[in-house]
């Protein structure tokens, strides 16, 4: 009896730990993972198993900017099972990355991206022992080599962070509650009389939209889109383009 109530709440509970075949990957990516469940001191009964894919966005309150984390995609695991003290189970696990998951391997000054998975056990009247896994997320080719023509064209990528909202434009939208930003300024004086440019990106399985929002000087903010299918990602003719739109 004592252990159990010990167990109640969460001391010599059971504990979860999700082992990713690889934490390298991009935005909507398949991966594979193991989760296991390590028994504690007593036979527990697990009632439920979640993952969800995390990042960190911000918010502009009253008071200035504060960061919350933000579920991307949540994923519910397996059955109700029991586990005896000592005793460990292997769930075999497969899912897809949302679309819109941030890029955290990134060049920038300051960069406030952030992705993790997040793994929980439900079980009755205990805590719920948690287990957070990095992930390192790379840009797909489009993003990449829209990138490199920012550099390119004489910009440098000086801050990236993830915020609250929504993207909309004619041709496209994104789904997931918040949208990362790029921030990239001139190197030196544009001739366009740009101070600041940010992009987002909303990838899709064949083409990645691009929203750019552009500060002039003496100016109001202005917003051009484009979009790069991904069977002709050419960084050249994304320069030529970029221009024209700066222009």
């Amino acid at each position: 009896m004592f252990k159990k109530i010990l167990a109640s709440v969460g001391i010599g509970a059971a504990k979860v730990d999700t082992v990713l075949e690889t934490e390298h990957l991009q935005p909507g990516q398949k991966f594979q993972a193991q989760i296991i469940v390590n028994g504690g001191d007593v036979v527990q009964e697990v009632t439920g198993l979640e993952l969800a894919l995390m990042t960190r966005i911000k918010h502009d309150g009253e008071n200035g900017e504060y960061f919350t984390n933000h579920v991307l995609e949540k994923w519910s695991v397996g059955e109700r099972f029991s586990i005896g003290p000592g005793e460990q189970k292997v769930i075999p696990f497969e899912a897809r990355l949302h679309s819109e998951t941030p890029i955290t391997e990134i060049n920038a000054g300051y960069n406030y991206s952030f992705v993790w998975i997040e793994t929980g056990l439900d079980i009755d009247l205990a805590l719920d022992p948690s287990d957070k896994d990095t992930l390192h997320i790379y840009p797909n080719e489009a993003v990449k080599t829209c990138m490199a023509a920012m550099e390119k064209l004489g910009f440098t990528l000086v801050k990236a962070d993830v915020e609250q909202g929504y993207l909309k434009a004619a041709d496209f939208q994104s789904f997931s509650g918040c949208y990362q930003e790029l921030e990239y300024r001139p190197n030196s004086q544009s001739i366009f009389g740009i101070q600041e440019i940010e992009l987002s990106f909303v990838p899709e399985a064949h083409k990645t939209h691009v929203l750019i929002e552009l500060d002039r000087a003496f100016r109001t903010d202005g917003y051009v889109d484009l979009t790069i299918e991904h069977g002709q990602v050419n960084l050249s003719a994304l320069c030529d383009q970029l221009e024209r739109l700066f222009a």
